[in-house]
């Protein structure tokens, strides 16, 4: 599920704002039928991958596997990248990281195993290096167990510290330090005894508003000064208001709201003294909502807007911007332009090309000599030449609205009664865009057509779109959406009706049960992946830290499970009440340690299954939360899916796997009548290896 709380650890992006430059698709230059490849092209780790330069410009860091993980690397930035060492040696792959604001400290969060329970890292990459792990000493900053920490803010003018927020005191809310990177103490700023969701900070680290959600669902933004707390703006849980970042000046707030008559999402300047408010920028073709800005580093000013349609648009705000991109769009490939990384005078900028069938080359650009010069492509040995296009379509849905999506088909051969997998995207509330998917295009491989649609209720599309999705999971107009879209397929003659798959994680997961549950006739097999079941103990089970936000966002969007009228609408919706009805085989695919849906949303609906010997198959990764992020069991998946697919849909797969695929595969699949759910726990019966 798409994290509730404006606290959620997003590292990269408290620094690092991407911006892209739309252009023609680079796909469609292909021969014949693709050859059959390799999994691992498409779901081993990146050669090298989420690049960032130090503020000083000195250095670059890097991710890439060290003793099979992926790990942080630093370079000097004249250096090749074998000179590069690591600086980390986590035995689970490192999530996000950032250089502090003088470059001596990389920071990084890691949890454990999957519970998102981050802890903040600080190591110093010219530290010593300890003879059993070969890299220096990583600093925990946030050392209490069963405690998720949150940054607020890197200070500008205190490069040396940085402010978190912590839930240890109460579960629900995070009290907010200020932590000294040099010896990692600990300060207490803020007691969060008013149920402050989060808070907000100026560029110079001072706390100055704080947001929280008012009984009725609405958000409200609050001065802050000293404990005294003052609502200055807000919006009701039908539309959409949020901090982006201040402006230079101290005085006014960024933010980005569809508040009153607008439907789109529009950047605003907020007066945080008097609450008014004054137009920034709207989408200038008016179709989405604001997706994003870049500020310069070093004047802070704001230097482009970016706007997420069919494909990503960008808006210089000034002349040095504009230059930059038109040398850049003449100097590099087609595809999208994102700015990874700069430097804080912005002479040196990390620049990524991605296109639909490229997950990404990363370019250094030196502004002052207006040159730019390849790094790396994160996966060099994909044959771009065989991936397939995405292209985005729309259809109608049966009341008339609109549905924009993304189709894959697989090439070289004709689009005509093809085997199809449905894709639906997680969240709810969020979208899916154009560009590098590496399921779709695994899949394409497999010889399958992939339809990725934004139905209603996704983000991005204005708030009549989102809130039409209100109360219509399941047995509604959402589910509704995406099977108007299979129709459309079979319409076009795309899709063999006989041999349809619906696959999706979260949510998604939720839409692949719900399709093979309510629409049973639709459906040949289905991968739910991380989906919860039931609605009711969905939303019951989720984190205390969720829960300041819930009124707003899932009891009026989806129910409260404490209404009687509420909890009976969920019950309809819940596939788990109606596993008599499934008739389509499933692989069921879940993370252990998923704090935001339970395993055991899996694990009672494989019980159920098993039960009417439906053939169910159960796979459960004991090191994993929502979603697979090892690269073994990673590889185990896909080979499990492509396997499965194969038997049920006709499409081609691997045969051969390798000793490793074989024998984690092996350990997290587990016999799915042998899974228990005694005291209602999570089924948690390991496979035949364990681990």
């Amino acid at each position: 599920m798409k994290r509730l709380a404006l606290v959620s650890i997003a590292l990269i992006a408290l620094l690092v704002t991407s911006c892209s430059v739309g252009g023609p698709s680079t796909a469609g230059a292909h021969g014949g039928k693709a050859p059959l490849l390799d999994r691992e092209l498409f779901f081993g780790d990146p050669e090298i991958s989420y690049a960032q330069l130090s503020p000083d410009g000195k250095y670059m860091a890097f991710v890439k596997p060290y003793r099979d993980v992926r790990n942080i690397y630093v370079k000097k930035i004249d250096e090749p990248f074998d000179a590069a060492q690591p600086i980390t040696a986590d035995k689970r792959p490192v999530p996000g990281y950032f250089w502090s604001r003088d470059s001596k400290y990389v920071l990084y969060v890691q949890d454990k195993d999957g519970n998102e329970n981050y802890h903040v890292f600080a190591v110093d990459p010219t530290g010593e290096r300890k003879a059993d792990s070969g890299v220096p000493e990583a600093r925990n900053l946030t050392p209490i167990e069963g405690v998720r920490a949150a940054i607020y803010s890197v200070p500008k003018n205190k490069p040396n510290e940085i402010v978190v927020g912590l839930n240890d005191r109460d579960p629900m809310f995070h009290d907010v330090y200020r932590i000294d990177l040099a010896d990692g103490k600990r300060t207490l700023l803020i007691e969060n005894t008013q149920k402050v969701g989060s808070w907000v900070y100026d560029l110079d680290g001072n706390v100055r508003m704080a947001l929280r959600q008012t009984g009725d669902g609405s958000t409200e933004f609050l001065r802050v000064k000293g404990d005294k707390l003052t609502p200055v703006y807000g919006c009701n849980y039908e539309e959409s208001c949020s901090p982006y970042r201040f402006h230079k000046d101290g005085k006014r707030l960024y933010v980005s709201s569809n508040k009153g008559e607008h439907d789109l999402n529009a950047l605003m300047l907020l007066d945080v003294k008097t609450g008014d408010t004054e137009l920034v920028e709207s989408d200038p073709e008016s179709q989405v909502d604001f997706g994003g800005a870049a500020f310069a580093d070093d004047s802070d000013e704001l230097i482009a807007t970016f706007y997420v349609g069919d494909r990503v648009r960008i808006y210089p705000k000034e002349k040095a911007t504009e230059t930059d991109l038109e040398f850049l769009r003449k100097e590099l490939p087609d595809g999208e332009l994102s700015l990874a990384s700069s430097t804080r005078d912005r002479r040196y900028m990390l620049v990524s090309v991605s296109s639909d069938i490229d997950p990404g080359s990363v370019y250094l650009y030196d502004r002052e000599n207006r040159t730019v010069e390849l790094q790396y492509r994160s996966r060099p040995d994909l044959p771009i030449e065989h991936m397939a296009s995405m292209k985005p379509i729309r259809y109608k849905a049966r009341d008339g609205l609109e549905i924009p999506a993304y189709l894959t088909l697989p090439n070289g051969v004709p689009a005509k009664n093809l085997p199809t997998i449905i894709h639906p995207h997680g969240g709810p509330w969020a979208r899916d865009n154009w560009g590098y998917d590496s399921y779709a295009q695994f899949l394409a491989n497999r010889g399958y057509a992939v339809l990725q649609m934004n139905f209603r209720g996704s983000s991005g599309y204005g708030k009549a779109f989102l809130n039409a999705g209100n109360r219509e999971w399941g047995t509604g107009a959402m589910q509704h959406d995406i099977t108007d879209g299979v129709k459309h397929l079979i319409a076009e003659g795309i899709a063999d009706p006989q041999r349809i798959g619906i696959f999706g994680g979260s949510y998604g997961g939720y839409a692949t049960l719900a399709g093979v549950t309510f629409t049973p006739d639709l459906y040949a097999a289905g991968v739910p992946y991380v989906a919860p079941s039931n609605i009711i103990t969905l939303i019951e089970s989720f984190p205390a830290y969720w829960r300041p936000w819930l009124e707003g966002s899932w009891y009026k969007r989806v129910g409260d499970p404490e209404v009687a009228a509420d909890r009976e609408d969920m019950e309809a919706r819940s596939p788990l009440n109606f596993v008599e009805k499934i008739q389509a085989p499933l692989l069921v695919v879940h993370g252990a340690n998923d704090p935001r849906v339970k395993q055991v949303e899996s694990a009672r609906i494989v019980t159920a299954l098993a039960e009417k010997d439906s053939g169910v198959e159960y796979i459960v990764a004991p090191d994993e939360g929502h979603g697979f992020r090892a690269p073994g069991n990673r590889m185990a998946l896909a080979a499990a899916m492509e396997k499965f697919l194969a038997k049920h849909l006709g499409g081609e797969y691997q045969e051969d796997v390798t000793d490793a695929i074989t024998a984690r595969l092996h350990e997290i699949t587990i016999d799915a009548r042998e899974v228990s759910l005694a005291g209602d726990s999570a089924g948690e019966k390991q496979g035949a290896g364990g681990s």
